[in-house]
């Protein structure tokens, strides 16, 4: 586990024993590169094994995590080598794709990871989140202990991997130890998880988990709701917990992460500025393999469409590839587009269009109406979403 030390230089913590058996119980031993100078760790870098929505279907994904590179060795190529060991290891393991959160977004895109979609928090003033329209309600919400939630919360996980890209797979021990575990040194101030369930025609149809810190000011509740996930499997059940969160009493805001754009809150409420959304960045896309990778999604239209791909890290990306009927090839026809690999990891989920890139002189177009024949090839019924940094 000493690679993982690296990034303990900078997020203030430290890996214990205990700390580090369940790491590895979420990232394979094998899956962590060390960067070495004379047998001394000075670097590292992971990978999660995930499955990835992608538009119709999923993709085998690594889930790259805990990279870092020790701040006495800055500039010297060690990020570089990590990520050359990386993606050569993801290459043979025929994972087709990798994912990552940035945490500094001028970093990954020298390495081929294209921004892939959009994500924000909200900070809401309960007493201004009034729903637009009343609220019919159906079903019931209901608080369940962790032992049920275990049981509960996976299948709508996987619903909502069917509907929306950019969801990765939870493997048991994920859900044990990033979800349902509670540790104390994790709540910074506020009080346990807490866990409900939206339930309708005796099934579960969506979930929310959430902690109350509480706060007083003047003798007045000033407390806030930290919303960890809130997830509906329909409309009617994403309402119905929304409607519960906003509601929960001895809170004056409620605070969530990681939203997309088109999350129908935005259209719930009667006051959607008062949410004060602040987007940013989201999930960023590296196609290791981009003959595998188009060919694991569906498109909204059969092309034919012929790219250009540029990709000097991974070469063996590079070249002309046509792209019709759901199939992919390489080919000598003459391109469409042209754009680098970076550029097309954006475009793979439909959350960032080929007209967006184009206009930001990250496409070329080199016939017309190629990049609007591209967008409704790649459109997707739903901005990407991924609940939870990895």
């Amino acid at each position: 586990m000493a690679a993982g030390s690296a990034i303990e230089q900078y997020v203030g913590e430290s890996i214990d024993a205990e700390r580090a058996e369940r790491y590895l119980r979420l990232v394979p031993l094998e899956r962590m590169h060390a960067a070495l100078e004379e047998g001394r760790v000075v670097g590292g870098a992971g990978a999660h094994r995930f499955e990835l929505s992608v538009p119709g279907g999923r993709v085998r994904c690594a889930g790259i995590t805990a990279v870092g590179v020790y701040p006495t060795h800055r500039r010297r190529g060690v990020l570089r080598a990590l990520m050359r060991a990386q993606l050569d290891d993801v290459h043979e393991r025929r994972e087709p794709a990798a994912a990552l959160w940035a945490s500094e977004e001028t970093i990954y895109g020298r390495f081929g990871y294209g921004l892939a979609s959009w994500s924000g928090q909200i900070d809401a003033p309960r007493d201004r989140a009034q729903f637009a329209h009343p609220l019919e309600r159906s079903g019931t919400i209901r608080l369940v202990e962790p032992d049920e939630a275990r049981t509960l919360l996976p299948p709508v996980w996987e619903e909502l991997m069917a509907q929306r890209p950019g969801v990765f797979s939870r493997s048991p021990e994920w859900w044990e130890l990033r979800v349902i575990a509670d540790r104390k040194e994790h709540r910074d101030g506020a009080g346990p998880k807490r866990f409900v369930v939206a339930e309708r025609d005796g099934a579960a149809r969506g979930y929310a988990v959430y902690r109350h810190r509480p706060r007083w000011e003047h003798g007045v509740p000033a407390g806030e709701l930290r919303v960890w996930e809130a997830i509906g499997t329909d409309a009617q059940a994403t309402a119905e917990l929304w409607r519960y969160l906003l509601d929960v009493d001895w809170t004056a805001r409620i605070h969530a992460n990681l939203l997309p754009p088109d999350h129908p809150l935005f259209l719930l409420v009667a006051e959607p500025r008062r949410l004060r959304y602040r987007r940013g960045d989201g999930l960023w896309i590296r196609l290791v393999d981009v003959e595998s990778a188009l060919a694991a999604r569906t498109y909204a239209s059969d092309g034919p469409i012929v790219l250009e791909i540029a990709d000097a890290f991974c070469p063996w990306n590079a070249g002309r590839w046509r792209l019709a009927g759901g199939a992919v090839a390489r080919t000598d026809e003459e391109p469409d587009l042209r754009l680098d690999v970076a550029a097309l990891g954006s475009a793979y989920l439909g959350g960032i269009s080929f007209r967006e890139l184009a206009e930001a002189l990250r496409v070329e177009e080199l016939r017309p109406g190629a990049v609007e024949r591209a967008d409704a090839a790649f459109r997707a019924r739903a901005h990407p979403w991924c609940p939870e940094i990895f």
